[in-house]
């Protein structure tokens, strides 16, 4: 894959589109991911966390000092985060794809002239917000991304950042990108509803630097997994904070980061759809993940318990989670804390015998698709029983039928597309827009076809 750059385009600081292609509807199809019935057996070693690299970006650029981030994700999403803060003038070197050097601004962001464009990246945009708001004298940052960016609301996020001091304003005057952030965050009192969890991480990193003490009252929490993992980052800097749960945060401000040298732990997201495939068709062997720790904080390890929920042998060891296919059951699942999980839970809902319920998940309406309403639409042209709720899915187990299918620019509806194929009758299925997959795991079809899956794409 040639290296992600970092260019100008015009007045829009960003990565090329037709590189990162991964929300834009309005963008020609540049890849198909054709896939048929598949067994799968062997090795593989899941790549870096997208949420850790990019928290990882952000703190290491506010930060006092040099940082060493190791093992970081190469991926859209993940450039999409330096581009934003190499505009906001850190020193960003990702020459070394092992080792990436960052110099830091010790809270002190520069301003760009050009508007800030964060692709498909709504972890870059929600915690750059916050960013920008640290800049002095008043001064502004815009903010920008793609098409389903752009459809992706913000304003609860704007609302608190005013409330503790900043000017956010909505251009279109919908809640949503493109956006504009002036400082200075001055510190105080907010209330925040979080429909997604990245309103308050978004929060929580940026009030340390404010120029006083901030509380915040949460009263709508989704995805607290996330959260924690941001806490965890904080811990790590020494941040003081007092919190009652994750409902009531008291943070002193006039704090700073600190430089580090720090790994970037495997990604639970990404491992997902190897876990669903060794549940599925993990012959012989079955399918090894190595990489993973069950002691992080990524929320999306509870996958394997979901796994277990419905009767798939899994077996966890201290560095690598081993699958095999086995006779799955329906179960009903919550799955609020792990809406990334939808796609690929709806796939192995669908070869499991009797009824999944997949529910108390609403955010997933409101990522880069509407995933309840994509993923029911798309099982269900390949013969799949769904039946949607408000905050979730039903969804009645047999066996799927091959068929030309829309990954709707999502990359997680394009890998959960590409399992459903893998296990469909009738040869081989076809799954539109899968360029979406260079947005967090470009190597997607790769690792599946060194497990023996049959799966290729087409350009």
């Amino acid at each position: 894959m040639p290296p992600l750059q970092h260019i100008l385009m015009g007045n829009v600081i960003g990565a090329n589109a037709l590189d990162f292609a991964g929300g834009c509807g309005s963008i020609a199809n540049l890849m198909k991911l054709i896939a048929g019935p598949s067994h799968l057996q062997g090795d593989v070693l899941i790549p870096a966390s997208k949420s850790h690299t990019i928290r990882a970006v952000a703190i290491a650029a506010l930060a006092e000092g040099k940082s060493i981030i190791r093992n970081p994700l190469y991926s859209g999403d993940a450039q999409a985060a330096v581009n934003c803060y190499r505009a906001f003038g850190a020193g960003i070197d990702i020459s070394n794809p092992q080792a990436w050097r960052l110099e830091g601004l010790a809270g002190c962001i520069q301003t760009p002239g050009q508007t800030i464009d964060v692709l498909n990246s709504g972890t870059t945009l929600r915690i750059a917000m916050g960013s920008a708001t640290l800049a002095r004298g008043g001064r502004a940052t815009t903010f920008t991304g793609d098409h389903q960016i752009q459809t992706r609301s913000v304003e609860p996020l704007m609302t608190a950042l005013g409330d503790l001091g900043a000017r956010c304003v909505s251009l279109k005057g919908n809640g949503c990108a493109p956006v504009t952030v002036a400082g200075t965050l001055r510190g105080g009192h907010t209330s925040i509803e979080c429909r997604t969890s990245q309103y308050l991480t978004s929060l929580l990193m940026c009030c340390p630097l404010a120029e006083g003490d901030s509380e915040i009252d949460v009263t709508l929490l989704n995805e607290p997994g996330y959260v924690e993992m941001t806490l965890d980052w904080l811990d790590r800097q020494g941040i003081a904070y007092r919190r009652d749960g994750l409902r009531h945060f008291e943070i002193p401000g006039r704090q700073r980061f600190k430089g580090y040298d720090a790994p970037v732990p495997a990604d639970f997201s990404s491992a997902t759809f190897f876990l669903c495939a060794g549940a599925l068709f993990g012959d012989g062997n079955g399918v090894t993940l190595r990489g993973l720790d069950m002691n992080d904080s990524q929320p999306d390890k509870a996958v394997v318990e979901y796994l277990r929920a419905m009767g798939a042998d899994v077996a966890v060891g201290p560095d690598e989670i081993t699958v095999r296919a086995s006779e799955l059951t329906g179960a009903e699942i919550d799955m609020n804390a792990t809406p990334d999980a939808l796609p690929a839970m709806a796939v192995t809902a669908a070869f499991a015998r009797g009824r999944t319920v997949l529910g108390n998940v609403p955010q997933a309406r409101y990522k880069e698709t509407d995933r309840i309403a994509c993923m029911a639409a798309e099982l269900g042209k390949m013969g799949v029983r769904v039946e949607e709720l408000p905050d979730g899915l039903v969804v009645y187990g047999g066996r799927p039928r091959a068929a030309i299918l829309d990954g709707r620019y999502d990359h997680r509806i394009v890998m959960a597309l590409a399992l459903a194929a893998m296990g469909a009758s009738g040869g081989e299925s076809t799954i539109e827009t899968a360029e979406a997959m260079a947005v967090t795991f470009p190597g997607f079809a790769q690792l599946m076809e060194g497990l023996g899956a049959d799966i290729r794409t087409v350009e």
